[in-house]
């Protein structure tokens, strides 16, 4: 006989206001899926992994991102601007208050786990949601708790799908919401499904609070080799983070969040969202095996259902679909989440003008200066208003939306971390060679595992290299399982002539997103250039 889960009444008085819900608490993985298919969320695929849709928003709404200046002394840290805009102390005031009202009205589903796999660092995060998938998905992405919180946690997330603000009585932008009061210690999301705004505030929370304990937090992959060495990838959405780190021959620390401590790298997550578009069994085995196993979410990808077959090529949704899945799907993996201090990093660039060199390495000082720069190009359908066509861009130290602090305070804190630790530091090109977007081709997969491979092996520290004109970086000259034509990217366009103009027009591109660090870092990194 089937027990039906029971709701239990929860205290949210530590919010502001006595308030108490009813909900789903802590539920484990099979009755959260057996609860989205009674409440006809999602569909289950034949290997067990949670189909769903997320309805008009698919990607994140950057815009609609919000941080509460209460006008204190902390609050002067934030690096206000475009990314972290300030919202009304009293305004967040109502706007909680309806959002608790609104609570009252549906089924939830409340998650306590944990962000930070290195106890010493930890924090408690409970997530309340309206959707049994979502809690899922919480579930996967963090680090369940062996408990209920019996005290306030130190973040409170809710997402609140059905609610939809009112910009003009709310003073938001739109219907859409992201909310974070670092005083009140509470995450607000509302008119959005996109489950990747949960991560991706629990990340931007940890981003404000780590540095004053002396912890880089880093949006990176990381892993650890047979002998111990530990290897990071910087990366935006769709540069290779997640494939890239799931090396059959190296054991997966996480997929995206990290932090560097004196201690060394620390998962903060304790699953994986990895992009899935065109995803190949042959090509990424970690990631299809791990995303379609019992428990998993996948997230707006196709499924046909009188076949019962999953397509991960098809974009009729959205190009940015995502699977959700516990590390322990992944059968090399850290067991703790925690590796040792870095031996390589890479910064991993869709590099859409297609004038990078595929592989180069870079002194301290270029290093610091890619880091601030964060170039990439950002690929359709991971964010709302984005366009067909990537967009060459520049994100700081390549997670600029989830940065809240001044970003030259990150970047100092890498550079005298690599400097401490002496890193090897790399720049990987993950996009287009022999000419821009359109006209070249993306750079294939095997190449790229083959130059970090060589790069992780040493073997690229006694390989014959040359100097690319443009950028002065360093190039490796031969690479095993590599044409050698593809290194030099000057050698691999039609006419060297459009090469070095396309290029001069990327590096003044770079000087001038500098500027705007020019009196607060050191002149000899902007001198790279």
């Amino acid at each position: 006989m089937r027990l039906d889960p029971q709701k239990t009444e929860i205290n949210l008085g530590y919010l502001g206001k006595q308030s108490q819900i009813k909900a789903f608490w802590n539920l484990e993985v099979p009755v959260l899926i057996e609860q989205a298919l009674i409440n006809q969320e999602g569909n289950l695929s034949p290997t067990g992994a949670l189909l769903v849709k997320t309805g008009e928003f698919t990607g994140r709404s950057p815009n609609d991102k919000f941080i509460v200046d209460h006008r204190q002394k902390s609050d002067q840290e934030i690096d206000w601007g475009k990314v972290n805009k300030p919202y009304n102390p009293e305004k967040f005031d109502a706007l909680l208050r309806k959002v608790l009202n609104h609570l009252q009205k549906n089924n939830l589903y409340v998650q306590d786990l944990l962000a930070g796999s290195n106890p010493l660092y930890q924090r408690k995060i409970r997530v309340i949601s309206e959707y049994a998938w979502a809690a899922l998905f919480a579930h996967d992405l963090l680090i369940p708790s062996d408990e209920r919180f019996t005290v306030p946690p130190d973040f409170t997330v809710i997402q609140v799908p059905s609610f939809l603000a009112d910009p003009e009585v709310d003073g938001t932008r739109s219907k859409v919401f992201i909310v974070i009061d670092f005083v009140k210690k509470v995450v607000l999301i509302g008119c959005t499904q996109y489950a990747g705004e949960i991560k991706k505030a629990v990340f931007t929370v940890i981003n404000r609070l780590l540095p004053d304990e002396g912890v880089l937090p880093m949006h990176c992959s990381a892993n650890i080799g047979m002998e111990g060495d530990t290897a990071l990838f910087f990366g935006l959405s769709g540069t290779g983070k997640t494939t890239l780190s799931s090396d059959p021959d190296r054991f997966l620390i996480g997929d995206d969040e990290h932090g560097w401590a004196k201690e060394g790298v620390f998962n903060f997550e304790g699953g994986c969202y990895a992009k899935t578009i065109n995803l190949n069994r042959e090509l990424e085995p970690i990631i299809w095996s791990a995303s379609q196993q019992f428990g998993s979410v996948l997230e707006n990808v196709v499924f046909d259902d009188d076949r019962r077959i999953i397509n991960f090529d098809d974009d009729l949704i959205t190009e940015n679909t995502r699977a959700a899945y516990p590390l322990k799907n992944v059968a090399r993996r850290s067991k703790n989440g925690m590796g040792g201090h870095p031996n390589h990093i890479f910064f991993l660039s869709a590099d859409a003008f297609g004038v990078l060199p595929p592989i180069s390495k870079l002194t301290p000082d270029q290093a610091a200066y890619f880091f601030l720069s964060g170039y990439t190009a950002k690929l359709a359908g991971t964010e709302r208003d984005l366009g067909i066509e990537p967009q060459a861009t520049f994100s700081t130290c390549f997670g600029a939306p989830f940065m809240p602090l001044n970003p030259v305070r990150y970047a100092q804190m890498l550079r005298e971390k690599i400097s401490e630790h002496h890193s090897s530091v790399w720049l990987v090109n993950t996009g287009w060679t022999g000419g821009p977007y359109g006209v070249g081709s993306r750079i294939k997969l095997p190449y790229t595992r083959a130059m970090i491979s060589a790069a992780l092996k040493g073997v690229l520290d006694e390989a014959p290299s040359e100097i690319e004109p443009v950028f002065g970086l360093k190039i490796p000259s031969i690479i095993p399982g590599v044409p050698a034509k593809i290194l030099n990217p000057i050698k691999n366009w039609d006419s060297s002539q459009k090469y070095l103009q396309t290029a001069a027009e990327l590096k003044e591109k770079f000087k001038q997103n500098m500027t705007q660090y020019q009196e607060s870092i050191d002149e000899n990194i902007l001198k790279t250039f």
